[in-house]
């Protein structure tokens, strides 16, 4: 059962958001798969939203599922989905109700045969008469919201790209900023690790126009491509111009002493 090799980020600045999710299943010397991560309700004027999944994939195909059926988040509560659900958060609530039920489900069987069964996602979006949010949903059902001092979430890999956003996103940067700084985290990442690789989704959403503009960004895409290259050089640059430690600038006593 594929668990997903990912890597997956959502940035929320001034401007819009953008989110973008990487497609590689399960990874290794003899096995690679894609499947899509990010999954996209896109109804121009009422609501846009992403969602971005990590983890089993049993467990966030059939929470996804669900959610699209209808989830009752409370008894006697009419079923909800998020297509139909009045709030943002209302969205996080029902994504979170189904990650939980699912797991709750089908959690023994597959720890029996020592599978992992941890899952999270990415929400983030606007509908129609409230703000633009992005969310982080763990498997237990909570889930945090993204503030202005941290203007992005990761889930999946994220300890290679985390330096990029930390030290680059503010809340003021523009959106295509976010989406450079965005991709070279990806860049950083999948040079780590092979389990992230291209081709990579994106939505990008512009705070206040409901409607989400889609792209897939292939491995020899030329702006990707390019990216990946100059940072590349960048990085050997300032390395090289950083200044050897003093303590080992005087002359050399080795092996001439005998």
């Amino acid at each position: 059962m594929a668990h997903q090799m990912t890597y997956c980020v959502g940035m929320l600045v001034e401007e819009g958001l953008a989110m973008i999710a990487d497609t590689r299943t399960n990874a290794g010397v003899d096995s690679i798969s894609t499947y899509r991560k990010l999954h996209v309700v896109d109804r121009p004027g009422d609501r846009v939203l992403g969602v971005c999944t990590a983890g089993n994939l049993s467990v966030t195909q059939t929470a996804l599922a669900m959610a699209k059926e209808g989830v009752h988040l409370n008894v006697g509560d009419e079923p909800e989905t998020l297509e139909t659900a009045p709030t943002l958060f209302r969205c996080a609530q029902i994504l979170g109700h189904a990650l939980r039920s699912v797991r709750l489900s089908i959690a023994p069987a597959l720890e029996a045969d020592s599978l992992n069964t941890s899952a999270s996602m990415l929400l983030g979006g606007q509908i129609k008469g409230g703000e633009m949010g992005l969310f982080l949903i763990y498997s237990q059902g909570n889930f945090i919201e993204c503030g202005r001092d941290t203007p992005y979430l990761q889930i999946g890999e994220l300890k290679y790209g985390k330096p990029i956003l930390e030290s680059g996103l503010a809340f003021d940067s523009p959106l295509a900023e976010a989406v450079k700084l965005g991709l070279i985290s990806f860049s950083t990442t999948m040079r780590s690790n092979v389990g992230v690789g291209a081709p990579f989704d994106l939505i990008t959403i512009r705070r206040g126009f409901i409607s989400g503009e889609q792209r897939r960004i292939e491995e020899d895409d030329p702006y990707f491509a390019d990216l990946h290259e100059r940072w590349t050089r960048a990085q050997t640059t300032a390395r090289r111009s950083m200044p050897e430690p003093p303590w080992m600038m005087g002359p050399r006593l080795a092996s001439s002493r005998t």
